[in-house]
């Protein structure tokens, strides 16, 4: 337990200290998005649909450094080769798949940039890709590592076989996208992928799983040094370059310790974000126009209902807080 609380602190100064040249190179190389970015949204990326105007005061945030998971990632990667790699080397699966991700949000990251739209990643292509991601990512865990077991809290411990893969490929893909969905507040998926992150750790270490257990904490404390740079207002936007990876990289944790039925618990923002805006998509798509949110993503609800920034992300917080605390508990009662 030490040695992950230790790599935990180190990866958070690091970030944190990275995170000043970063966010003045990013700046200096204009990684911003327009504003319509901002203003002009669609209704959680619903295709075809008229554009839903969001909350005004999001407009200055145009302007603002994105792709700062680019540091973020950096941190784990360099703590993680320095303290948590050698002789444990079934933890490179997570870091390659979040390293998978990053470089597929990146590419859509800059697609969106300020005076650099031609090119944006076509959509089939990114879903081709992310669904890739997944299937390699379920046969290394089935294939490589040997993972075919799922925990189930007061019932046991079950073999699935076959089933494995499509599973860990529908949440691999499935959390990724909740995560980057997750991504519209300042500090809000630092904030919950930290929480997550640290469940996982508890739990890791909890079956003596301890690199696994290090990594985890590696990424809390990563989280935790972005969230300084990225807290209210934020100097710096994570974009789709950490968010699909840090939701990759949960999902692939949840797997290696046999508890990803607890991943809707210990993730509950994520899939409340998530489960919003396809609920909005398919409900406006079915009803000719009608929506069952004010806005999607929830956050966005939330904040049409009269909820300050703030209080939205620091309310989830304690939901997804209060989500981990529970799954860390069920995840005892196997």
């Amino acid at each position: 337990m030490t040695h992950a609380l230790v790599l935990g602190a180190v990866s958070l100064m690091i970030t944190a200290l990275a995170g000043y040249p970063a966010i003045w190179l990013l700046r200096r190389q204009n990684v911003s998005k327009e504003i319509y970015e901002y203003l002009r949204a669609p209704v959680a990326g619903a295709a075809g649909s008229a554009p839903t105007l969001a909350p005004e005061r999001h407009a200055a945030k145009a302007g603002r450094p994105t792709m700062g998971g680019i540091f973020l990632l950096a941190g784990i990667l360099l703590t993680s080769l320095a303290g948590n790699l050698f002789g444990r080397y079934s933890i490179g699966l997570p870091l390659v798949v979040m390293g998978s991700l990053a470089l597929l949000g990146g590419i859509d990251d800059f697609g969106s940039l300020h005076g650099r739209e031609q090119w944006a990643l076509n959509k089939r292509v990114k879903l081709a890709a992310f669904i890739a991601i997944g299937a390699a990512t379920a046969y290394a865990l089935y294939g490589l590592l040997d993972l075919r077991r799922v925990h189930i809290p007061f019932e046991g411990s079950h073999d699935i076989a076959g089933l494995y893969l499509p599973a860990a490929l529908v949440v691999v893909v499935l959390t990724a996208g909740g995560v980057a969905v997750t991504d519209g507040l300042d500090g809000l998926v630092a904030g919950a992928s930290a929480i997550a992150f640290a469940a996982y750790g508890a739990i890791a270490l909890l079956q003596e799983q301890t690199y696994l257990g290090a990594l985890c904490f590696t990424v809390t404390g990563a989280s935790l040094g972005f969230l300084w740079h990225n807290s209210h207002p934020a100097s710096v936007f994570m974009g789709d370059v950490g968010a699909l990876a840090l939701g990759g990289g949960l999902a692939v944790v949840a797997f290696m310790t046999g508890h990803w039925l607890l991943l809707p618990l210990i993730g509950i923002v994520f899939l409340a974000e998530g489960a919003s805006s396809y609920l909005q998509i398919g409900y406006f798509k079915f009803t000719g126009g009608k929506r069952i949110f004010r806005m999607a993503p929830l956050h966005h609800h939330f904040e049409e209902l009269g909820w300050s920034e703030v209080q939205v992300v620091q309310r989830f917080w304690i939901v997804g807080a209060l989500g981990a605390l529970i799954g860390i508990v069920l995840a005892m009662e196997v």
